[in-house]
């Protein structure tokens, strides 16, 4: 009776011991999230809220007075329209493009019967630490005709050599006997790679694909330095000519009095409705592919 009571005690407390555990991880989470999500949020409201009004401060959860006119600013304008097809353009285009150029490579360097394959993979991870800097990188791209032309967003970002060693320590982790068999059944590199290598890898190519498609989504830079047609400038090289000429070194009671004078958009007010319109399709593309993620950095980390 007593070992029942004694077995009995233990039980309940070692269910409460675990409800406060339970506790204790939901309040932790739910602060992580807070302090993660509420500056996004944070910048969501200050876009739709009245730019005079938003002046005043005191904006946390909801906006107080509804209004997109910094959203219209923006989007009404023709060559930012226009940038938006650049922008989806780099993405839809070069996204799988430097995938494809990267998986070929990494499966390449990957085998073990290339002749110089040790060579090789030194000199494109010395690439990693040592460039020729911007001016040589300038005048290959001249010399290439690839100034002023679209194809300067895609072929300089076909491959990068982080991403070449994610995939290749990814096709490494897997069983050598199946490309050995592959062989003996008459199979040659091309189809190895296409039929069994690419479906295989589709974790860390998901993974890559994310990388390189930010990237190019994001990407304004470049646009100033190896494009001079108005036609060429992405999505983010307009963002920040709208940014510039609305930024101020006004103080807020200078706003203030140019909203009076009818002003309907503040430097903060397009600067938040910038970021929303650059964040938003990211953050609406990464749900998808969210789930080979973690798997692919994980399978494709660099090996220690």
């Amino acid at each position: 009776m007593g070992k029942t009571n004694f077995g009995s005690t233990y039980r309940k407390s070692v269910c409460a011991s675990d409800r406060v555990l339970d506790i204790v991880k939901v309040i932790i989470l739910a602060i992580v999230v807070i302090v993660t999500v509420y500056p996004f949020w944070n910048v969501f409201i200050i876009s739709i809220n009245d730019a005079t009004d938003s002046l005043r401060g005191g904006l946390f959860l909801l906006p107080r007075k509804l209004s997109l006119a910094a959203y219209t600013n923006i989007l009404t304008r023709k060559t930012f329209l226009e940038s938006i097809k650049v922008s989806v353009a780099r993405t839809v285009i070069g996204t799988p493009v430097a995938v494809l150029v990267t998986s070929m490579l990494a499966y390449s360097l990957s085998r073990k019967d290339l002749v110089g394959g040790k060579f090789l993979n030194m000199l494109f991870i010395f690439t990693m630490y040592f460039g020729g800097g911007l001016v040589p990188y300038y005048m290959v791209l001249k010399n290439m005709h690839l100034l002023n032309t679209f194809w300067v967003y895609i072929i300089p970002m076909m491959m990068s050599v982080y991403n070449m060693i994610l995939v290749k320590n990814y096709i490494e982790s897997m069983p050598e006997e199946l490309f050995e068999a592959a062989k003996i059944d008459g199979a040659n590199d091309l189809l190895i790679f296409f039929r069994m290598v690419l479906p295989l890898t589709k974790p860390i190519l998901m993974t890559v694909g994310l990388f390189v498609a930010i990237s190019q989504w994001n990407s304004w830079f470049d646009a100033y330095l190896y494009t001079s047609s108005q036609s060429l400038k992405p999505m983010q090289s307009i963002l920040v000519e709208i940014l510039n000429q609305y930024q101020t070194k006004g103080s807020v009671s200078d706003q203030m009095s140019k909203a009076a004078a009818g002003v309907t958009v503040t430097p903060d007010s397009i600067r938040m409705a910038a970021t929303m319109i650059v964040t938003i399709p990211i953050i609406m593309v990464y749900p998808f592919i969210q789930k080979y993620f973690v798997q692919g950095i994980m399978l494709g980390a660099v090996k220690s």
